[in-house]
């Protein structure tokens, strides 16, 4: 696949965001950058500059306000045209302990990571024309792969979007639109600044390479680093009698 022209990106503040947007810039790829930190979006731009992008734009927007999302997609698309690659990369870790406790919590870290993201994913295509290609790029969790009791409500969320990618990509397959699941492992991003980093860490700049080179490949899933799909497929197939005993 040839490097698109044009990028949006949602969520372009996150740290994966960033290194996928380096890896695109130095192949002269333009970019409408979209996020809430205004300051820090036009840092990123920025940098993209000296990277090679062509050009680049910002919009500040909460990504998670259901209530205006079509609106704000429509208004992206008249602005700056049709994309031909997005990437989603917005999303919350939350807390399991709150997220149990107040339902508030709960809601919006479903919200977040799945309601949003699907809405943002079909406000995009609508009425798109069929013939026009499109990649759609959005960041899951290896999370998603199974419920975990440390983290049920990300984990759900996160797996509701797989289910949503999974069939999103039947749907248009073999058309010019192109649909890929991300599913990271630990990243060394300010996501898990509570967490201690060990060997199963990944930098942004990896996660986001990887997400590029997929793209390229027109990959359906991958996970990254490689080494989650074993992991995970491992965790995936565990008995329940044995699973249920794990603490993880």
């Amino acid at each position: 696949m040839s490097t698109p022209c044009r990028i949006l990106i949602l969520g372009a503040g996150s740290a994966i965001a960033q290194g996928y947007a380096r890896a695109r810039a130095v192949r002269g790829a333009s970019f409408v950058l979209v996020g809430l930190n205004a300051t820090r979006l036009a840092a990123i731009a920025d940098d993209l500059r000296a990277c090679g992008a062509q050009g680049t734009e910002v919009v500040t927007a909460d990504l998670a306000d259901l209530a205006g999302i079509e609106t704000r997609a429509a208004e992206l698309r008249a602005s700056f045209g049709e994309p031909d690659e997005v990437l989603i990369a917005y999303g919350e870790l939350g807390d399991q302990v709150e997220s149990e406790r107040d339902l508030d919590a709960a809601r919006r870290a479903i919200d977040v990571n799945f309601t949003s993201v699907a809405l943002w994913v079909l406000a995009l295509l609508k009425n798109r024309p069929p013939q026009v290609p499109l990649a759609i790029a959005a960041i899951g969790s290896v999370a998603g792969d199974r419920g975990r009791a440390s983290n049920f409500v990300y984990g759900s969320a996160k797996g509701g979007l797989d289910r949503f990618l999974e069939g999103l990509a039947q749907k248009h397959a073999g058309t010019p639109v192109h649909v890929l699941t991300v599913k990271p492992g630990f990243v060394d991003s300010p996501m898990t600044d509570g967490l201690a980093k060990g060997p199963l860490f990944a930098s942004p700049e990896t996660v986001g390479a990887a997400i590029a080179r997929a793209v390229e490949k027109r990959r359906r899933v991958v996970y990254v680093p490689w080494f989650w799909w074993g992991i995970m497929t491992i965790i995936r197939h565990l008995p329940w009698v044995v699973f249920r005993r794990l603490r993880i």
